[in-house]
Formats: C-alpha cells, structure tokens, sequence
C-alpha cells in the first residue's frame, strides 16, 4: 500500500534525472515537480524517452542518476513501484481471466479505494455486464477501459500514464478527461505522455518538453 506523503511538498519532486541506454543517454538531466491538483504533460518526438521515464519513475527500471521524491522523500524503485499508479502502452491484464478477476487480482496485489466497489468502477468506464468477460474477448478499447477501471480503483494520489487516450473513441478520450479532472479535484496529480495538445486533459496543466524546461 502507498505511504501517507506530506501534503505540503511536491507529489513528485524529481533533480537532475538523467538515464543511459546501452552507454547512450536518453534524457537528462531533467528537473520538474508535480503538485497536488495539477497534471504535467510531457512531450517529445519519437524516441525522445516519454515511455522510458514514465517507466523509471513507475519503478520499471532502474539505472537513473539523480533525485526522484515522492511527498518529500527520496524514493527508489521499489518504493516508487508501490505508490504511483501506472498506466502503459500494454493493458496488464491475463487474457483467461474476467474482467471482475482481473480487477480483483490487481486490487489484491496493489491496494484499491476502501470506498468503491469493483462492480462500480466497471461501471464508472462503461463496462456494466461485462463483468464476467473474459479479457481476451473484449476490444482493444474495452481492455484500455478495464485498465482504466484499475486505476480509478488505485489509491495512490499520482498517476503515470503513458498515452491515455490510444485505442479509445471520443466518448472514450471525455472518459479519460473526466477521471483526470476528478482525480486532481481530490488532490492528486499526473504525469500525462501525449503527442499534442488536441489529447490532452482540459485541467491546470504544465508542460515538460524532453530537452527543455518546464513551461507554466
């Protein structure tokens, strides 16, 4: 379960984050926060290393030089692994099992809301009387819906997410819109990878250009 974090720093703080591929950087040294209430957008052609740091700061790898703090404390990978919320390319979910089991498998492994229900949180993404479908059969938009049940039913207060709207219509994107905007109303922040401000949430939002600076 994430720890309680000090609701007076940053969600995230992170100080000349750098990371190497095979003797080659990616990216770095960055600097930039993410405060309760805001989302940071981080852009970047391709190759530019979006995916690769969502997946540091998740604690997918390791490797990095420099700070990353999370309510005020330094954290490394495992610490990281078990309070953000991660939301990737790939759905995460077992193919044979339902739409409820696998919900109810990722709860049990990485802790959930004590105030919503699996059956709501289905329900909340649009996949009412789905719930005993097995993942293999759905769509590649309802597998990102099933994903994006897990993560409202996260309890961590900040959210990774790497290409929210991919594979989903436009009542899909408005979905995504809507859980960001809420997320952050109740005090939690994102970090969201997109190619272009038409895919973006419309809340307080700044801006991280991989080789740039943080722009307000």
């Amino acid at each position: 379960m994430p720890e309680t974090l000090s609701a007076a720093a940053p969600l995230l703080d992170v100080r000349g984050l750098s990371f190497d591929r095979d003797d080659l950087p990616v990216f770095g040294p960055l600097d930039f926060s993410v405060e309760r209430g805001e989302a940071l957008l981080v852009q970047g052609g391709n190759g530019a290393g979006k995916t690769t740091l969502l997946r540091l700061l998740a604690g997918l790898l390791d490797g990095e030089r420099g700070d990353i703090r999370l309510g005020g404390r330094s954290a490394g990978p495992a610490a990281r692994a078990g309070s953000l919320a991660y939301l990737g390319h790939l759905p995460g979910l077992k193919a044979d099992l339902t739409a409820m089991e696998n919900l109810d498998y990722l709860c049990g492994l990485l802790g959930r809301r004590p105030s919503l229900s699996l059956e709501e949180a289905l329900a909340i993404v649009g996949l009412a009387g789905y719930e005993d479908a097995a993942a293999r059969t759905l769509s590649a938009g309802q597998r990102k819906r099933l994903s994006l049940a897990r993560l409202w039913l996260s309890p961590a207060p900040l959210w990774l997410l790497d290409e929210p709207y991919a594979n989903l219509d436009l009542p899909g994107i408005e979905l995504v819109n809507r859980m960001v905007g809420a997320h952050l109303a109740e005090g939690g922040g994102a970090l969201v990878t997109t190619h272009g401000a038409y895919a973006a949430p419309p809340v307080r939002t700044r801006l991280l250009e991989l080789g740039t600076a943080v722009r307000a």
